[in-house]
């Protein structure tokens, strides 16, 4: 047995709890990790919630990132060994002290990096890369329309696309989020609160429009991105924060700007999907880590055993990039 955060029923931050469950058994491609850091996800309070079941066959635990340390290797295994420091996208599981991960999914940890920091890592940072590129088709030179910019992935894709050479417009609910998103290197930060956040795009533009928007927000957005859209622009759907259902649906919209709107996710990709993706960021990501050139944004750190304090503090909108547990060695119930 292990513990783990349970979801004692569907609903709010104060059903979650510290309990036990069957510590996983590795099978001969997977390696046993200890984790010592996760952080938190949307999909994880919709999931507590009841909003957001497991994939087939994953951990009803919830968490999609983890860092921590191989403690066992399967008998398949031929690169990873006891004591790696290890990060890894997960498809649940995370907020337990133990958790069996395939070795092909394994990110090595530089290092630079602390588990925290590194537990930052897989999630938002293979959204944010397979939505700008394996998906929305990125080029240099190319301006893309980034939502939630001081989000966790929002972070993650304005570090990647300026990376790639492309300009980057964000938009963020505060002047201190536009503020920080800047410093982290968006070339224009719009506040939506104050006004139509189409028309500053355009303007910045010089009314071209973007060739990409990366979009958390769905239903809500949907009249100001065909706005915001130049000629052939692709729109990258991730999530649906601000509602599903668009009044007076015309596909018309579309056609006037040969626009194509692409949805993606991640968690319900296949494991093989999932693998290339894990490689790429480990031949072209992980070098650029070493070297500082990308950094995981890390808001803040909790205890796990505050998870509850952790969940209400993402659904008020208060963080900067992620909020990360730290797996302790506590008793504590919560």
């Amino acid at each position: 047995m292990m513990r783990a955060i349970l979801v004692k029923a569907p609903g709010g931050a104060d059903q979650l709890e510290m309990g036990e469950f069957p510590a996983p058994v590795p099978a001969d491609d997977e390696v046993l990790v200890e984790v010592k850091a996760t952080a938190l996800n949307r999909a994880d309070i919709m999931q507590r919630e009841g909003k957001y079941p497991p994939p087939a066959g994953a951990s009803p635990i919830l968490g999609l990132e983890m860092a921590g340390v191989v403690q066992q290797v399967g008998n398949a295994c031929r690169r990873a060994k006891k004591g790696d420091r290890v990060c890894a996208l997960l498809p649940g599981g995370g907020y337990a002290e133990y958790v069996a991960v395939p070795e092909s999914m394994l990110i090595p940890i530089p290092a630079n990096l602390s588990f925290e920091e590194a537990a930052g890592i897989p999630e938002v940072f293979m959204t944010a890369y397979q939505a700008l590129f394996w998906v929305g088709n990125l080029q240099p030179g190319e301006t893309v329309l980034i939502h939630a910019g001081a989000s966790g992935v929002g972070t993650a894709a304005i570090q990647l696309a300026k990376d790639a050479g492309a300009s980057v417009i964000i938009t963020a609910g505060s002047d201190e989020k536009t503020n920080f998103c800047r410093h982290l290197g968006a070339d224009y930060a719009i506040n939506y609160k104050t006004g139509d956040f189409a028309s500053s795009v355009l303007d910045v533009t010089e009314n071209h429009g973007v060739n990409l928007v990366i979009d958390v927000v769905g239903a809500a957005y949907w009249a100001q991105n065909i706005t915001a859209l130049g000629m052939d622009g692709r729109w990258v759907c991730l999530a649906m924060m601000g509602g599903s259902k668009i009044p007076d649906f015309d596909l018309r919209h579309l056609f006037r700007k040969r626009i194509q709107l692409l949805t993606t996710t991640l968690r319900s990709r296949s494991q093989a999907y999932k693998q290339d993706l894990t490689q790429e960021l480990v031949f072209h990501l992980l070098p650029k880590f070493e070297k500082e050139l990308l950094k995981p944004v890390i808001d803040t750190v909790f205890s796990w055993s505050d998870v509850a304090e952790a969940h209400r503090y993402m659904e008020a909108n208060q963080n900067r990039g992620k909020i990360v547990l730290r797996i302790e060695d506590t008793e504590s119930s919560m």
